[in-house]
């Protein structure tokens, strides 16, 4: 295991300083890492490595959220309003209707395997966004119209939004008809999970602005309340990754100066969480899979952002941004990463038969999506916004 783990460091390091001369996202370094030691290639990553992967990417996702929320101000999300609200789930619902439709016709696939594909790809990356969007709000570079906290928040609960689809879709799967209590607890999870998160919050707060301990230490804390809240979903109708989101914008609204030095440890602990996600998925990937789907993959993935961006703009209408703004928010909302790489690889782990067409269309979707967005995002944002 442990040369296992040097070689991941030296590796992607190596390929991520590479990359970035290249102006090319680190992430797609990882990736590409992650294949070269992966199982399907070299078959350098111990096997205890990767019986623990699914856990270690989702430590990775609690990082990303944690972060996200310790950067987001509530008064800022009130003075957005409704294209924040839409924009949380109208371009994933139009990606996924169109995926769950058009996917069965392009391949050998089931209806219901095609909108289970259509919900892995469908949500934007945190791990693209978060970074870009809190540079864009320390730089006050489109603050005036509060778009970088539009982008940043309204994509993490696009991704809860979709994470949740998705269990109810496998769910689907599995029982072979709709189970309408699901679909009846969805706003039940939403809405308690804000609850859960603020309270933790409030409690975060009161507890640390009387009682002084390194900030490391509550780092660590907030780690085990988030662990304690994902948990919780295994046995209530809550979304835990809604919780730890709206944990970190209390205590941002509560003590902003502890929130700006928490967000500057979870920055540096993102830089092996990044790692370690991307690699992981990399190696899941069996790229022979490529071969067999081609250029209907392509067509399909395209075909969903298409669809993903009528949703943006239908979003954003009416609602006050110039076309330059309207512009940079489509960009924005373009990158597919984090959640593809979290829940891509679960259809081929319960065995369904669409599963590795499922893993190969997800990570072929980074592949497309993720270095472009990340760099039409760093080399728009100065013209776009101001």
């Amino acid at each position: 295991m442990y040369l296992s783990l040097g070689l991941i460091i030296l590796v992607g390091v190596s390929l991520f300083i590479i990359f970035d001369k290249l102006n090319l996202p680190g992430l797609l370094a990882f990736i590409i890492t992650g294949i070269i030691l992966g199982p399907f290639v070299f078959d350098l990553i111990s096997d205890k490595i990767l019986f623990i992967s699914a856990e270690l990417r989702k430590i990775a996702l609690v990082v990303i959220l944690i972060r996200a929320g310790l950067s987001l101000d509530i008064n800022d999300l009130k003075m957005v309003g409704r294209p924040a609200i839409l924009l949380s789930f109208l371009p994933a619902v139009f990606e996924i209707l169109l995926i769950g439709f058009l996917s069965p016709i392009l391949f050998n696939i089931t209806s219901i395997e095609g909108f289970i594909l259509g919900a892995v790809i469908a949500a934007v990356s945190p791990a693209v966004i978060v970074p870009r969007m809190i540079q864009l709000i320390q730089k006050k570079q489109g603050t005036e119209h509060r778009i970088p906290q539009l982008v940043l928040a309204s994509s993490s609960i696009d991704d809860i939004f979709v994470i949740i689809i998705f269990s109810i879709l496998l769910q689907i799967y599995d029982t072979n008809q709709v189970v309408m209590t699901q679909l009846f607890l969805l706003p039940i999870s939403l809405i308690s999970g804000i609850a859960l998160g603020f309270i933790l919050g409030y409690v975060f707060v009161y507890t640390f602005k009387r009682i002084h301990i390194r900030d490391t230490l509550k780092v660590l804390i907030l780690f085990s309340l988030s662990f304690f809240m994902i948990v919780l979903e295994d046995y209530l109708p809550i979304s835990g990754l809604l919780a730890i989101i709206t944990l970190g914008i209390t205590i941002y609204s509560y003590y902003p100066t502890l929130a700006k030095r928490l967000t500057s440890k979870f920055s540096k602990i993102w830089v092996i969480a990044e790692m370690m996600l991307f690699v992981l998925i990399g190696a899941a990937v069996d790229i022979t899979l490529f071969k067999t789907i081609g250029l209907l993959s392509i067509v399909l993935v395209l075909s969903g952002l298409v669809f993903r961006l009528i949703g943006v703009l239908l979003s954003i209408s009416k609602n006050g941004f110039n076309r330059k703004e309207k512009t940079f928010i489509c960009i924005a909302y373009t990158p597919k990463a984090t959640v593809q790489a979290a829940i891509g690889a679960i259809p081929l782990a319960m065995g369904i038969p669409g599963g590795e067409l499922i893993l190969a269309i997800s990570v072929l979707s980074i592949f497309l999506t993720a270095p472009i967005g990340a760099i039409l995002i760093d080399q728009t944002a100065k013209k776009l916004l101001t």
